[in-house]
């Protein structure tokens, strides 16, 4: 059995048209995650404007410093997945594995950074509940806050975790040669989810983190 014919699904008339297939479908998804992130960011939006001087004051609690990190690694990340996609289509077959271990590698940074974060907001009560205990000025709506942004980066983070097993998967299949220029579709589709959820933080970033940088 030729190359060509293990990867084509029965149902689709050559790579072609299964790859076209599988890229809409992955952006009717992607438009479905949109709509799921539009409804926090459209909440956040409303009681930003409602509470503004609480949400500057409890963003100014927010490390930053990890933030900015964060984006960068994430801005990194996006790079490898590029270098994997390009590799993947030249049959650079270094350049696709580096670029995946890249994006691997770099999530998990990402995902430890946060998890640090949020063992810092655990240590000053700063988790919305009964246990919740802020310092400042308006303690409720800050804890509206807090909310939003645990809400916001916490699905982030899920779908963060959900990028990298998808990229280790193709990273596996990669490593025993499973793509080649002639069919590379799952390199490409996980590209195109991993660059969404890096954008996605890049509006987080200063959404959350930079309320109150003009201060």
């Amino acid at each position: 059995m030729s190359e060509v014919s293990a990867a084509l699904g029965s149902q689709f008339r050559d790579l072609e048209q299964q790859r076209e297939t599988a890229e809409l479908g992955m952006w009717i998804f992607l438009m479905t995650e949109l709509l799921l992130f539009g409804a926090l960011f459209t909440a956040y939006t409303v009681y930003r404007f409602s509470y503004q001087a609480a949400f500057a004051e409890a963003s100014r609690d927010l490390e930053a410093g990890l933030g900015a990190i964060n984006t960068a690694v994430l801005i990194c990340s996006s790079l490898g997945m590029a270098l994997a996609v390009y590799g993947a289509q030249t049959d650079g077959r270094k350049r696709l594995l580096a670029g995946l271990a890249l994006a691997v590698i770099l999530g998990t940074v990402f995902m430890v950074i946060k998890g640090v974060e949020y063992y810092h907001h655990y240590q000053h009560q700063e988790f919305p509940g009964l246990s919740f205990n802020y310092k400042g000025a308006h303690p409720h709506e800050a804890q509206v806050f807090f909310f939003l942004y645990f809400a916001m980066t916490g699905v982030h983070a899920i779908h963060l975790t959900v990028g990298i097993v998808m990229v280790l998967f193709v990273f596996i299949k990669a490593y025993g040669r499973a793509y080649s220029p002639a069919y590379y579709t799952p390199v490409e589709l996980s590209g195109l989810y991993w660059h969404f959820v890096d954008i996605v933080w890049i509006f987080l970033f200063p959404l959350l983190y930079l309320i109150d940088i003009h201060r």
